[in-house]
């Protein structure tokens, strides 16, 4: 049941981030830009902090589609290498065979 939260969690991460790109690039590149004076990039950075913190996307972290899993993820597929294992030996991950010797 963990493992699904944590993939839940991530999803409503994700969809944040999205919302929110658009505005914190906006804010960043006013707080960044040193020809504006320092009240206005000050305002900025202090309207950055008050936005929600899981909408930044340092926050997103992959995780295995199937299992939540957060290690040893293929970014192609979007899942954990132990799910690949087993799906592969299943037959279900087209052009991939079990292997023996």
């Amino acid at each position: 049941m963990a493992k699904k939260a944590m993939i839940e969690r991530e999803k409503k991460r994700e969809k944040l981030v999205k919302k929110y790109a658009a505005k914190r690039a906006a804010l960043l590149a006013i707080a960044n830009d040193q020809e504006k004076p320092m009240e206005e990039r000050f305002k900025a950075r202090l309207k950055l902090a008050e936005l929600p913190r899981n909408s930044s996307a340092t926050r997103l972290h992959n995780r295995c589609q199937l299992t939540g899993r957060p290690h040893a993820y293929y970014r192609k597929l979007k899942i954990s290498r132990i799910m690949l294992r087993d799906l592969g030996s299943a037959g279900l991950i087209p052009g991939m065979v079990k292997s023996s010797w």
